[in-house]
């Protein structure tokens, strides 16, 4: 969990998307150090133009290899020396064919994206946080991995994969001073999905801030009693 008397170091996946961009300017806004991994550089850039410098650090990575993540573990813990925080938010998301006619192209990008992942990034920063006995981590699963819904069966199935690795990843962890917990939103207000469904009404969406103080609340230590939870966000 993070230390509310010194600036916290935190590392955030899919730092370059609406969610992470957000997530970002709460934690600096916090005077927090950060490490942003995004799977390309010129997207990091671009959303955080100067940012990358002695304190701060910008790495390109695929969240879903595990030599890409040792590699930037290693930067990170070499630049930091340790990590108060790690946000798990890279992701995706499409819908899909039903389930009788569902190609393993289509389950195998979602498994790897939205579950693999998780694997791959806690591989590579949550040994440290043993060696510390402190720390906390944070995924962004979905209020829709409760129930399968028609053509999203890769996309549910892989964010309910995820929310049991957090589960399972807590039980495993809390002996070390370590909580994990992830937030489930409904919809995000973001530009994409507001371009993916053009007719839908956004008042009912959850915004981007909103979502990042609840992840700010899930990596402090006035959370440090909840392991394994998905908080559900609805506007």
């Amino acid at each position: 969990m993070i230390e509310t008397n010194v600036p916290p170091q935190v590392v955030i996946t899919g730092a370059a998307g609406a969610l992470g961009r957000a997530v970002v300017q709460h934690f600096l806004d916090q005077g927090a150090r950060v490490a942003l991994i995004d799977h390309r550089m010129e997207h990091l850039v671009n959303a955080f133009p100067g940012l990358d410098n002695s304190q701060h650090l910008l790495i390109e990575a695929d969240v879903t290899a595990v030599p890409a993540m040792a590699d930037a573990a290693q930067r990170i813990l070499t630049a930091f020396r340790h990590v108060d925080a790690l946000i798990h938010i890279a992701g995706g998301f499409e819908m899909g064919e039903p389930v009788h006619a569902l190609s393993r192209a289509a389950w195998d990008r979602m498994m790897n994206l939205n579950a693999w992942s998780f694997v791959a990034v806690t591989q590579a920063l949550v040994p440290s946080m043993i060696e510390r006995k402190a720390g906390s981590v944070v995924a962004v699963t979905a209020k829709t991995a409760a129930r399968g819904i028609a053509s999203m069966a890769a996309y549910i199935a892989s964010k309910s994969a995820l929310q049991r690795l957090v589960e399972a990843s807590a039980a495993e962890l809390a002996p070390h001073g370590i909580h994990v917990n992830s937030i489930a939103p409904s919809v995000l207000d973001t530009p994409a999905n507001r371009q993916a469904m053009p007719d839908a009404n956004p008042d009912g969406w959850v915004s981007t801030v909103v979502a990042a103080r609840t992840i700010g609340f899930l990596a402090s230590a006035s959370a440090a009693a909840l392991h394994g939870q998905h908080l559900a966000l609805d506007a």
